[in-house]
């Protein structure tokens, strides 16, 4: 059997980046990676988690063809028109740090990582909400752990709940979120009133072996807060 010729590169990024733009309005570096095949969803859900270093470590694609890729989506927005847009990425801890994606760490690489692409067409207010969505800080994540077993990285202690970070696991008193209280799903109206006035709040999730995925079980909220909220519907 034989096979078929691979694709230029330029096809296949202009490929991906035409797929995420029409769903999306806009497209960025890690859209297009995530098209190509060069980076797992799993996998940059732990960058996001600051369980890893740099994005390159994770991704499967030599530094030249990272390069050139980054430049390819850059012409062939430029040929669109899209307008660039600077874009934030913090961690997805309680700390917000900024994301790094380069194993370099230079400056201009960074900002060519962070730069998203938008459709010309949008109203400049349609293209406000595009930036402030994707530079919206990510839900900070709690798990429900499903061993028993389990140890807190930084002081070796344990929980009924904890927080994935770049070292392992972290209880939540160390991981920034001790005495936040959990209210479970449900009463959609009392979560989202919880959620806005918390201002430190998580989503917990535990993982579902017969689905195989994670599955939302409610927030962690701040107890005073909850408290007010029930007592106003009391």
């Amino acid at each position: 059997m034989t096979r078929k010729p691979k694709q230029p590169l330029s096809d296949r990024v202009s490929r991906a980046a035409e797929a995420v733009l029409a769903r999306e309005h806009s497209v960025s570096v890690v859209d297009v990676f995530c098209g190509l095949g060069w980076l797992d969803a799993s996998l940059l859900q732990q960058w996001r988690r600051r369980q890893v270093g740099a994005l390159e470590e994770v991704m499967r694609a030599s530094p030249p063809s990272i390069g050139e890729a980054i430049a390819l989506l850059r012409r062939w927005a430029e040929a669109k028109g899209l307008t660039p847009s600077e874009t934030d990425y913090v961690a997805q801890t309680p700390r917000r740090e900024v994301l790094r994606f380069s194993r370099s760490g230079k400056p201009d690489v960074e900002t060519a990582y962070r730069t998203h692409f938008v459709a010309a067409e949008l109203s400049e207010k349609a293209r406000a909400r595009l930036t402030e969505k994707a530079s919206r800080a990510p839900e900070l994540v709690v798990v429900v752990p499903t061993r028993d077993d389990w140890s807190c990285h930084r002081c070796g202690g344990t929980g009924d709940l904890l927080m994935m970070e770049e070292g392992g696991p972290a209880c939540l008193s160390c991981a920034g979120l001790g005495g936040l209280v959990f209210l479970p799903s449900g009463n959609a109206l009392l979560s989202r009133r919880a959620k806005a006035r918390s201002a430190r709040h998580a989503v917990v999730v535990r993982f579902s072996r017969t689905r195989g995925r994670y599955e939302r079980q409610g927030l962690m909220v701040e107890p005073q807060v909850l408290a007010d909220l029930r007592d106003e519907t009391a």
